[in-house]
């Protein structure tokens, strides 16, 4: 807050005075009483009268029962008016950033429902939410750059506070876990396309897609049948008319409409992880969304499992 301080009572003679000095100019020139009330008060006293102490010399003249400026309260009263106006734009400004948005960048897969249940149950704690959905490298660039006041970053499994088991979708259903040695072409499919596995932009993450290429290497997969898709959609179809393979999360192929099983040589651990990074650590807003929404965060990413680092 804007004050000058009295060194000789200790004493804060703040815009309160300022602003009384400023009321006082409806009384100059003889246009009448101030239609918020004389300015005869008590505390309006004290306060101008502390300034009036503090400055040096009288602003107002009280020696006639209308109240009015003296000389050198008029010479002051442009310069109370623009303090008086920037006190204000203060306040309107701080009340600005205490209702600012708290932008939480998202992977762009996060489905649009889960979306707003998050935003909706955001704001039954007091945060005013605004998901900013972006790819893995861009989320992380986006927090560290400040754009964004909190991301949720891909991390491995072992450092997540959110997993979301992956497996392959397919169109038909296999009745199992599906081994990627399945998809070796053999010499009957010699002039055949061969089946691809298929990586969303979001798996195209080393925690992920290195254990892919290894497991691709090591079962005879030739290189093209491993490759990250631009879209979904495409990806999709793909899978429902070449025979490809999507990797994605049971929810994912949920929504698609494909049927989902765990990849047979890699198991249940094979998971995207996901934590919360604030850029600002003594963000009370990111900290109350993590604490208080961790498992509607959850549902966004169709995690199966929720760490309590989260919480």
């Amino acid at each position: 807050m804007l004050f000058w301080h009295s060194r000789a009572r200790g004493s804060c003679c703040g815009m309160p005075g300022v602003r009384q000095c400023e009321r006082a100019r409806q009384f100059h020139g003889g246009r009448g009483s101030d239609p918020d009330g004389p300015v005869r008060r008590e505390s309006p006293h004290r306060r101008i009268a502390a300034l009036e102490q503090r400055l040096g010399e009288r602003l107002l003249d009280r020696s006639s029962r209308a109240v009015t400026l003296t000389p050198f309260g008029r010479d002051m009263l442009p310069s109370a008016r623009r303090l008086v106006q920037s006190a204000d734009r203060f306040e309107n400004e701080a009340e600005a950033a205490r209702r600012r948005p708290l932008r939480l960048a998202v992977p762009a897969i996060c489905p649009t429902g889960a979306l707003a249940r998050l935003i909706a149950e955001a704001h039954g704690h007091g945060v005013l939410l605004d998901p900013c959905p972006a790819g893995p490298a861009e989320r992380s660039d986006l927090v560290t750059s400040r754009h964004v006041r909190a991301a949720l970053l891909a991390v491995a499994p072992t450092e997540a506070a959110w997993t979301v088991p992956l497996g392959l979708a397919v169109a038909d259903d296999p009745q199992g876990p599906i081994y990627l040695d399945t998809l070796r072409p053999g010499r009957a499919d010699r002039d055949r396309r061969p089946r691809r596995v298929l990586l969303q932009p979001e798996d195209d993450v080393p925690h992920v897609r290195d254990r892919l290429v290894r497991l691709r290497d090591a079962v005879g997969l030739r290189p093209a049948q491993l490759a990250v898709a631009p879209a979904v959609a495409a990806a999709a179809a793909d899978v429902l008319s070449r025979g490809d393979a999507l990797l994605c999360s049971a929810a994912q192929a949920r929504e698609l409409r494909l049927h989902w099983r765990p990849v047979g040589e890699l198991g249940p651990g094979f998971a995207r992880g996901f934590s919360l990074a604030v850029a600002d650590e003594s963000d009370a807003d990111a900290i109350r969304l993590c604490q208080a929404c961790a498992y509607g965060i959850a549902r966004c990413l169709g995690a199966t499992e929720h760490s309590e680092a989260a919480a």
